[in-house]
């Protein structure tokens, strides 16, 4: 990156991290207080258990084709400003399952296959409030260089993550941009499909490298397409990206110009603050 374009671009980066930043703590202390996952009802910010399996199977079914050593786990992330997911207790609940998930120190878990939560129609319940934290599919194949995915890794993330119902915004300028949204994996072979991922640190740049074709992301790609959206301020604690504005991308993943085995290259920013968050 170009000297000038790299201060511009950390320049843009501070003005929306600083929109971020300025959202009110939910509560003082900086974390948010534990919820009894037993009684957390419509507080807590659950997800469908029938509907991750789905996601699960549908893995199964698309890894050879887009991913064929492909890892999936699941993953949580935090959402608002002040979320502590450090010790996070998860549990499939049902109306008699009662059944702990091991969530492990990246934040990322399995779920384990239970026919009775199946039938009693189970939630995949963790200890924290509604709005707190958002969920994500994580497909990774093993041995890439450093700082890098694999784009077919990606799409079936994508395509995961539609199917289990993982996406969560609330409306306003966020949920337009994701109206054409219609829960379903065909969305991530639109050619306009804004599916956000969100890179393991803050990032100055993401770079598509395939043989000798070597493209960087455009900016109206990297920040959730945002940082000109002059109502930003306002309108950012509607989207799930709110707390990782300076993770957040979007991919090409319905062209197909770029193969499966296309390397996503990431150019991290090195601060303070990413190092804490490594």
């Amino acid at each position: 990156m170009k000297p000038r374009l790299c201060l511009a671009t950390a320049l843009a980066l501070a003005g929306a991290c600083a929109f971020a930043q300025q959202q009110p703590a939910p509560v003082s202390g900086g974390t948010l207080p534990g919820v009894n996952v037993k009684s957390a009802g419509k507080e807590s910010v659950e997800k469908s258990y029938r509907r991750m399996v789905r996601g699960m199977d549908l893995f199964e079914r698309e890894r050879a084709r887009l991913s064929p050593q492909g890892q999936l786990r699941f993953k949580v992330l935090p959402r608002k400003p002040g979320v502590n997911l450090d010790r996070l207790d998860l549990y499939v609940l049902g109306k008699t399952v009662e059944q702990p998930v091991d969530v492990a120190p990246d934040r990322t878990f399995t779920l384990p296959r239970l026919p009775k939560a199946l039938d009693e129609n189970a939630l995949v319940s963790p200890d924290r409030r509604a709005l707190s934290m958002t969920w994500r599919a994580e497909v990774r194949t093993p041995g890439l260089p450093p700082d890098t995915r694999r784009l077919g890794d990606m799409r079936l993330e994508c395509h995961v993550g539609m199917e289990a119902g993982l996406v969560s915004n609330s409306p306003n300028f966020f949920t337009q941009i994701f109206s054409a949204i219609s829960d379903t994996p065909a969305y991530c072979e639109e050619a306009g499909n804004r599916y956000l991922f969100f890179a393991d640190r803050p990032v100055f740049g993401v770079t598509l490298v395939s043989g000798g074709r070597r493209e960087r992301l455009p900016m109206n790609r990297l920040y959730a397409a945002a940082l000109d959206e002059p109502s930003l301020k306002n309108e950012l604690p509607y989207c799930d990206c709110e707390v990782l504005l300076d993770r957040a991308h979007y991919l090409p993943l319905a062209d197909r110009s770029w193969p499966d085995d296309t390397l996503v290259v990431y150019d991290y920013m090195e601060t303070p603050d990413a190092a804490a968050r490594q």
